[in-house]
């Protein structure tokens, strides 16, 4: 196996990995609605953008799944795990809360890596690219 086709597989399995929690998330949102929109307001966000956030993460760990748009959607959630953790995770002396923190810190990392390298052979991007270039 080349090393072309390797790197395809990684970023496959990364993109599966990445998106089941944001998948999950965004879900459970939709059951539990009105508990959260009242934690959103409890770090001073309106819960009006509730419908943008089950959005974000529900849609955009499903485009993350099957690399659809992968390169913007993985910019919107990194700078939605970098906003999500200033928001409700910078509790200085909370070491539960540092370390969600950094957790989301590490995993817009991921998304600004997956945005510069796009989500490799195994995706609806790449056969949208193999129909346009024909």
């Amino acid at each position: 196996m080349n090393n072309g086709v390797l790197c395809d597989f990684g970023k496959l399995l990364a993109r599966i990995l990445m998106s089941v929690m944001f998948i999950v998330a965004g879900y459970s949102k939709i059951g539990a609605y009105a508990g959260t929109q009242e934690y959103m307001a409890s770090a001073g966000l309106p819960g009006i953008l509730l419908p943008l956030v089950i959005l974000l993460e529900f849609g955009g760990g499903l485009a993350i799944l099957f690399g659809f748009w992968t390169r913007w959607v993985a910019l919107a959630l990194a700078a939605f795990c970098i906003a999500s953790a200033w928001l409700f995770h910078n509790v200085p002396g909370d070491q539960m809360q540092q370390i969600m923190f950094m957790k989301n810190v590490t995993i817009a990392g991921g998304f600004l890596l997956l945005a510069c390298t796009g989500a490799g052979r195994f995706s609806f991007d790449h056969a949208m690219a193999r129909v346009k270039n024909r």
